[in-house]
């Protein structure tokens, strides 16, 4: 599990959208704004989506030989920037959307109730960051 280090905290911490980039079904990125939170007890991305929005079918699709997809998410504020990288998987359970939501919302807004709600849970692997939280 990756552990942030105290500079990284806080950047995920602070109210940042980044880019969240999943793999098309023909192998090319695919790259769009998103809101995520950072769960540092489980090490997890939370990423409140559409069930039918293109990046929850990119982190729906298994390659050939089963593995999960891969993802990544980037925030950017001038010079500082953070890059979690790792497996993505979509998650329905109602429970689990439910504290997705808030989660959100202490980041960032309340969400309206939306049915059709899913969470993309990325569990990073790679942390890349600016050079002053790289330590």
């Amino acid at each position: 599990m990756i552990r942030l280090n105290p500079e990284q905290l806080v950047f995920v911490t602070e109210r940042h959208l980044a880019t969240l980039t999943t793999l098309r079904a023909d192998g090319t990125p695919h790259v769009v704004p998103v809101a995520f939170t950072w769960d540092a007890d489980e090490g997890v991305v939370r990423i409140t989506a559409r069930r039918t929005s293109v990046k929850a079918r990119n982190a729906a699709r298994r390659s050939a030989d089963g593995a999960p997809p891969r993802a990544a998410v980037c925030q950017v504020d001038g010079g500082r920037w953070l890059t979690l990288e790792g497996p993505v998987e979509v998650v329905e359970d109602a429970d689990q959307v439910a504290d997705a939501v808030r989660r959100y919302a202490t980041r960032y807004r309340q969400l309206e109730h939306d049915p059709a709600r899913i969470v993309l849970r990325l569990e990073p692997d790679r942390v890349m960051a600016s050079a002053y939280m790289s330590s």
